[in-house]
């Protein structure tokens, strides 16, 4: 197996909820390290550059507006099929669809507020990682 890193977002329905520490503790006991992190919040252009592959989706500008309503808490993660991994303890997209010990079954709102977002690809991981953090932020 392979060592990947992947991105994490904590959105701003979690941090609003102050459920960065429980969160991150789903993350960990799943054998994700956390080697990046720190609080931001993204302004209208930050949101729409990091989103552009949807800027042509019709909820494209409520996802920009959500965005940047409050702070989020940027990850990177590392550890074996990371990518894969993150994903299967994220749960799927609509916390109703999600599995029972998920993030989103756990703590999602709804499909819109589901608290966090992780790199669909290896590539879009290094790519996204790219545009949040600088690589002497990133200690692994």
């Amino acid at each position: 197996m392979a060592v990947e890193r992947t991105l994490s977002i904590l959105k701003p329905d979690a941090t609003e909820r102050n459920l960065t520490g429980k969160i991150n503790a789903v993350i960990e006991g799943a054998g994700l390290r956390i080697i990046a992190q720190k609080r931001v919040k993204w302004d209208a252009g930050d949101a729409a550059s990091f989103y552009a592959v949807h800027k042509a989706r019709p909820f494209y500008n409520d996802l920009v507006t959500y965005m940047t309503s409050a702070p989020i808490v940027v990850q990177v993660l590392e550890g074996e099929n990371a990518v894969a991994k993150y994903r299967e303890i994220m749960g799927a997209t609509n916390p109703e669809n999600a599995a029972d010990g998920t993030i989103r079954k756990l703590f999602a709102e709804n499909i819109e507020r589901n608290s966090v977002h992780g790199s669909d690809s290896a590539d879009n991981a290094a790519q996204e990682i790219g545009l949040v953090f600088q690589e002497s932020e990133i200690v692994g």
